[in-house]
């Protein structure tokens, strides 16, 4: 069983620069405030309580923890060593840009029980790293992700789409030089226009433009795909919709929807139904099975899956049924005169989103 993630929110401390893209308050819905001890073993004892016996984990997001002044990084990390001791909680995990990972914090950071380390690579494009202000180069990125995995921590990498000068061809062989790099994990962030930052003015004076929904889903199924085929797990897809992201006025522009993930995955499930059902006469009603846990991304957003394959296929969908026989990556249809199998691995995006 996973571990129970313990959330810390250090919402732009330490970091040197400020991206044309970055309000992290607006993402975390966290105010800008270094969580005091004494706050921090409250919130370990109330996840404790309520988490079922479950491996906590001490997780701080938010920020740049590496270039925090070492006595702050010594004042949070420093409440947890008896815990980490008595196995009160199992690890900690932090994040942090690739350049301000060296073989010293390297040291630091396994000595103080941190076993996972979130990078923010977002690029491994140059020109779109220089263009998004972010101080660092796609060689820092690569070194922080070598020096971390040989050092034995989990390595994780966050990676946005959609910056400014990106495109889908740059943000795909960012993923797959990302994936060369054997992460533990990935997070796939689309880029969106928040209010009052950089990236606002940008554009509202039209030097910006970002991707579209549709275009950033389509974008989004391809690099999840090459994740699976890399077998290197995607845990986020598009921000998580805090309160403030919900309210609306946070988002100028961009590929903001509080669903994101779900319609990712179920433009993957509509491209598999397809491939399966090539060739089948239309207007038979046929039957679909897949794993219980995705039978939402079978149907889509609103059905929107059904409704397509209908208005684009003239396939009606008669069924759908939960097999717990077939992974999350399978598929099954059935028909009068047909069955077919698939995976999601069968699909082939070569050609592009």
């Amino acid at each position: 069983m996973k571990p129970l993630i313990v959330p810390f929110f250090i919402a732009h401390q330490g970091c040197p620069h400020r991206c044309v893209f970055c309000d992290q308050v607006k993402i975390s819905g966290a105010a800008e405030d270094i969580p005091t001890p004494a706050g921090m073993l409250a919130r370990i004892a109330a996840y404790r309580d309520s988490g079922g016996g479950r491996s906590l984990e001490a997780a701080f997001f938010g920020g740049t923890f590496t270039s925090l002044p070492k006595y702050l990084q010594e004042r949070l990390l420093g409440p947890l060593q008896p815990l980490l001791e008595t196995g009160e909680i199992a690890s900690v995990r932090v994040s942090t840009r690739p350049d301000a990972v060296d073989s010293r914090t390297v040291e630091f950071l396994g000595e103080m029980g941190v076993r996972t380390v979130e990078l923010g690579i977002q690029s491994l494009d140059d020109a779109v790293l220089a263009r998004a202000g972010r101080g660092h180069t796609a060689r820092d990125g690569e070194n922080a992700c070598r020096l971390l995995a040989d050092a034995g921590f989990r390595v994780g990498a966050q990676l946005m789409p959609g910056l400014p000068g990106d495109t889908p061809e740059a943000a795909l062989a960012t993923l797959r030089r990302t994936l060369a790099l054997r992460p533990d994990f990935l997070r796939i962030y689309p880029t969106l226009v928040l209010a009052g930052t950089e990236l606002e003015a940008m554009y509202q004076g039209g030097d910006y433009t970002p991707l579209p929904l549709r275009e950033a889903v389509a974008l989004c199924k391809v690099m999840l795909l090459d994740a699976l085929r890399a077998s290197v797990p995607v845990v986020r897809i598009g921000l998580q919709a805090t309160d403030e992201l919900r309210a609306g006025a946070a988002v100028v522009a961009g590929p903001w929807h509080p669903a994101f993930r779900q319609l990712v995955e179920g433009e993957l499930f509509f491209d598999l139904i397809s491939l399966l059902t090539a060739g089948s006469p239309p207007e038979r009603p046929v039957t679909l099975f897949c794993a219980p846990p995705r039978l939402s991304d079978l149907v889509g957003q609103r059905r929107e899956n059904l409704i397509r394959l209908s208005r684009e296929r003239w396939i009606e969908v008669a069924a759908i049924r939960a097999d717990p026989r077939l992974s999350p990556l399978e598929l099954r249809v059935s028909a009068e005169h047909f069955e077919r199998s698939g995976s999601l691995l069968d699909l082939n995006y070569s050609g592009g989103h």
